[in-house]
């Protein structure tokens, strides 16, 4: 599997196979702590081959720079299928997140997971305004 977009965003959907994205991040600001974020969405789209199809298994972790967790792992799992005599395909997955309280500011990340094996990680920061 190849990953093509993965993307922290503001939304993001999925129109018949086509990946739209709003308002693409790496850096939340907040006055105080907690930070309170109210929604934003993980954006994915992967790229795969025939020896691929069927089910898999998602996770992902959101972390501090100290690698706490900020929220338990989300855990889902995709089915992959391919039309006749294709070769490859592409898969989008969009996660949508709502209610996210970060204690501490500074760097955090957004770590995937498929089967059992990390396959990206997104960084991105907590920060007080200037």
């Amino acid at each position: 599997m190849d990953i093509e977009v993965f993307t922290l965003c503001d939304a993001a959907a999925d129109y018949q196979g086509r990946l739209s994205i709003l308002g693409i991040f790496d850096t939340i600001f907040s006055a105080n702590l907690p930070a309170a974020h109210p929604q934003c969405s993980v954006a994915l789209r992967i790229r795969f081959k025939k020896v691929e199809v069927g089910n898999h298994n998602l996770t992902l972790h959101i972390v501090d720079y100290d690698g706490n967790p900020v929220i338990p792992p989300l855990n889902g799992q995709f089915a992959i299928q391919l039309a006749g005599q294709d070769q490859v395909g592409a898969i989008n997955l969009i996660l949508n997140l709502q209610g996210l309280i970060f204690k501490s500011f500074g760097g955090h990340a957004v770590n995937l997971a498929i089967d059992g094996r990390e396959i990206g990680s997104l960084p991105f920061s907590i920060k007080k305004p200037k």
